[in-house]
Formats: C-alpha cells, sequence, structure tokens
C-alpha cells in the first residue's frame, strides 16, 4: 500500500495509485447543500486533501472519481472555473508578503481566464477574475481558499501587523460576499475561528461547518474506515510489534482517535499519525513531533498552563466559538488547534466538557508545558 503521507494534490494520488480513503458522498452533500461555506480542522488533518477534492470535482474530472461513491451520485460533472488561494505557501512577516503571494496567484488565473483589472489591489482583481472567469466558461465560478488565517496567526504578539493582516484579508474575503451572484461554490479552511467576525463580518452568508455533525467525518479517519481500508496493513503492525490484530487496533486507538468536533459525534483518528504508525510499523508521536505552531508555544507560555488542569475542563459554547485569542483563556484556540477535544455535553446547561483527545496529544502537551517552565 502507497501512503501519500505530504502529497496533497488528489489528482497525483489518484494517477499514482496512492491509498485514498473516500470521501466524495460527504463531498457531493456539501456541494448540494449550499454554496458558501467555512471549516476549521486541526493542521495536517486533511483540509488541503478537501480543497483540493473538490477542485477536481468542479474541474469536471469524471475519471479520477472512477470507484469512488460520487461516481454514482453525480450526473452531471459540469466544468467550473476554479480559483484555488492557497495561504500555506510562504511565511508571513509584513503585510507585503501577504500581497505579494495574493498577487502572485492571482496573476496565474488572469492569464486563464484572459482578466484585466483596473483595480489592481487583491479584492480588485479578484473581482475582476471572478467576472472574466464566468464570462469565458459561460458558468459560476468557484473559490477555494487553503489555511486563511495563517498570515494572522503568525503575527501574534504584533498587534499592529495582526490589524494590517486582518484589514487585507477582510477586503480580500469579502468579494466572495459581492461575488455572490457569479459563485457557484466557494470554501475557506483554517486551523482557528479567532478571527472569524472581524475578518468574515462582511461575509454573512458564510456557512460554518466545523461543528456541524453532517460533516464531523470529512477530514480525518473514521472507525470505520480504519477497518474498511486498512484492516490488512494493520495485520502487518500487529505483527512488527509482537500484538494481536485486536491490540494493534486498540494501540492506535488510544495514541490517535478522539477527536470529537461536534457533541455525540463519533471520534476520528489523525489521519497524519495513523498513516505514518502504518507505513513505518511502529507507534510514535507523529504529529506532535511536527512542531507545535509558534503561536500555540507563545499562548500557552504566557497563559502558564497547568496541563493536568486541562483535561476535564467545562467549556460554554461561546467560549469554543472563540473569536479571540486570550492569555487569560486560551482554551478555545487550544480546541480549535486539536490539542483539546469534547468528550462531554451537558444540553441543559449547554456545557461542553474537553479533555485531551489520545495519548500522544496529552503526552506531548505535558512534555511542553514542562519544558517552557523551565526556560
Amino acid at each position: 500500500m502507497k501512503y501519500p503521507i505530504g502529497i496533497q494534490r488528489f489528482e497525483k494520488i489518484r494517477k499514482e495509485d496512492w491509498v485514498y480513503v473516500d470521501k466524495t458522498e460527504h463531498i457531493f452533500n456539501l456541494v448540494q447543500g449550499g454554496t458558501c461555506y467555512f471549516l476549521s480542522r486541526p493542521r495536517r488533518f486533511g483540509k488541503s486533501m478537501l480543497l483540493s477534492t473538490l477542485e477536481a470535482y468542479f474541474q469536471g474530472k469524471k475519471h479520477l472519481f472512477k470507484g469512488l461513491a460520487i461516481e454514482q451520485l453525480e450526473t452531471e460533472w459540469t466544468e467550473h472555473a476554479v480559483l484555488h488561494i492557497d495561504l500555506n505557501a510562504k511565511p508571513f512577516q509584513k503585510v507585503e508578503d501577504l500581497y505579494d503571494l495574493l498577487n502572485d496567484q492571482l496573476t496565474i488565473y488572469e492569464k486563464m481566464y484572459d482578466s484585466v483589472a483596473v483595480d489592481k489591489s487583491p479584492e480588485g482583481r479578484l473581482r475582476q477574475l471572478i467576472r472574466a472567469a464566468k464570462q469565458k466558461t459561460g458558468r459560476n465560478v468557484v473559490v477555494l481558499v487553503d489555511e486563511y488565517d495563517k498570515p494572522i496567526l503568525q503575527a501574534i504578539g504584533n498587534e499592529e501587523l495582526q490589524t494590517e493582516f486582518r484589514n487585507a484579508l477582510k477586503a480580500f474575503y469579502g468579494v466572495l460576499k459581492s461575488a455572490d451572484g457569479d459563485l457557484r461554490f466557494a470554501m475557506l479552511t483554517g486551523v482557528t475561528k479567532f478571527s472569524k467576525v472581524s475578518v468574515f463580518s462582511d461575509l454573512n452568508n458564510l456557512n460554518d461547518i466545523s461543528m456541524d455533525d453532517r460533516y464531523n467525518e470529512i477530514c480525518g479517519i473514521s472507525q470505520q474506515e480504519l477497518h474498511d481500508v486498512f484492516d490488512e496493513e494493520i495485520g502487518k503492525l500487529a505483527v512488527a510489534n509482537e500484538q494481536s490484530k485486536e491490540e494493534a487496533y486498540e494501540t492506535l486507538r488510544q495514541r490517535y482517535d478522539g477527536y470529537h468536533f461536534c457533541p455525540n459525534a463519533s471520534g476520528m483518528y489523525n489521519p497524519f499519525s495513523v498513516l505514518l504508525a502504518l507505513q513505518k510499523r511502529e507507534y510514535g508521536s507523529f504529529w506532535f513531533s511536527t512542531g507545535t505552531p509558534t503561536y500555540l508555544v507563545q499562548l500557552m507560555k504566557e497563559a502558564d498552563l497547568n496541563p493536568y488542569a486541562l483535561s476535564g475542563y467545562e467549556a460554554s459554547a461561546s467560549e469554543l466559538d472563540s473569536i479571540q485569542i486570550s492569555v487569560d483563556n486560551p482554551i478555545a484556540v487550544l480546541y480549535q488547534s486539536g490539542y483539546l477535544t469534547i468528550k462531554g455535553y451537558d444540553s441543559r446547561f449547554k456545557v461542553y466538557t474537553l479533555d485531551y483527545p489520545n495519548d500522544e496529544v496529552k503526552e506531548g502537551i505535558k512534555h511542553l508545558t514542562k519544558t517552557l517552565s523551565y526556560r
């Protein structure tokens, strides 16, 4: 089995026969159910793959979906212009870095769709580009934005720069509201929702599905998918670690399962850690060892978090959906970033009980906070 670790292009995975966990039924339902979406998920959880799959779908590349669920669901396979903006492509140290990235990506699409903007700002170019793409193809346009929040997250601790990033992104994303009549579909993904109101305040048609149980399994690996796709490989993992297959399943569950994105939803496995465990045939702290984001390290250090106090933490719905990063209460960012997850919900008082999703995260957080306390 070929494991697509580090591969984020759906077309490459399908053409080169890398393993793909079929999410296309969820994608079909998403597309049929609305137009403009927002999704928050932890890093390395499949957001980029989701957008890449949507891109191939809206480009009408039916041949890439042979044997997948959507092949039996979709009958038209209409081709649309797809504008895929990726903010994960470079670091952002000043607002000009953001403008450079946006302008570089917009230039590629302007050449494809013969778009010439009078307003040379990124938002002006995007608005004209959507019009030009629709005029050239005769169909409404698809816009996909990956890691919408990366510039703002990298500027934590620098309020002036954060404000510049927010203002620039607010104007850019606001085009999706004014261009609503020219859009077939739009989706923005990111790790956090902390800047949701300030950045998306003009985009009130955005449907946030981050805590929607209908789309709980749209990223990550479910228990059923683990059995259906990887059962034979888990047998090999068991042999390599002198376990029974049942013991291997249980170890995977304890180390990498447990992400709950809405009340009473089934747990999801971290795909990055699962694929590496199966490829290497060993259990490691793969997701955590790739590096805790700088913004989270800074937040935890300033908040002087006690890792033992986080287990069983009770939070309100408004706290989990917070749009502000606060040293006094960093729980929302820990939850949105995947370091805490929902373990229980009291519907009477609308209170969530949070905990570490699994042993990989629990061990990593405790080690990190111990290290920070010695600095």
